[in-house]
């Protein structure tokens, strides 16, 4: 049986979800993403795994209470041992039908043994030319973070 490469999470955005400014606090959401995006490479690797890194986390327009939440995560690249997975969140009114991108970015993670050490996961094939296009921005955001890793320490001196 292949491995599923989505996973998605619905729900509502609740009052102890906001920040000062009455909107949904930003770290709430990286929080969903991490959560959906773990589950997804949970899914995929059928293993523990861990968070390498996020990349290009966005934040298009605010969420508010009440609004119906979608979290949607999908591996579009995968290493040896890593998952590239892109989330978008979207949210709107249950009782309407404009729904808007609210949120998107790449999780990378790392599935693990028992002790903490990486293990191989099954090779993402994409199929659709969407599928495509967003493996190779994934693969595009994975060297831009192997980039800034280089001039953090080349640069700036930190390891």
């Amino acid at each position: 049986m292949k491995n599923s490469n989505i996973v998605e999470f619905r729900f509502l955005a609740e009052p102890t979800d906001v920040n000062f400014g009455g909107k949904v606090h930003g770290g709430m959401v990286m929080k969903w993403i991490d959560q959906a995006s773990y589950a997804c490479a949970a899914q995929w690797s059928k293993r523990y795994c861990v968070t390498i890194s996020a990349n290009g986390i966005r934040f298009i327009r605010p969420i508010l209470v009440g609004q119906m939440i979608t979290v949607t995560a999908r591996i579009v690249h995968t290493g040896k041992t890593s998952m590239h997975i892109y989330v978008v969140v979207r949210a709107g009114y249950p009782k309407e039908d404009n729904i808007i991108i609210t949120n998107r970015c790449f999780i990378t993670f790392l599935a693990t043994d028992e002790t903490g050490y990486p293990v191989k996961v099954d090779p993402y094939i994409p199929e659709t030319e969407e599928d495509k296009l967003l493996e190779e921005a994934a693969i595009e955001a994975k060297h831009f973070a192997k980039t800034l890793d280089s001039d953090f320490e080349e640069k700036l001196g930190w390891k």
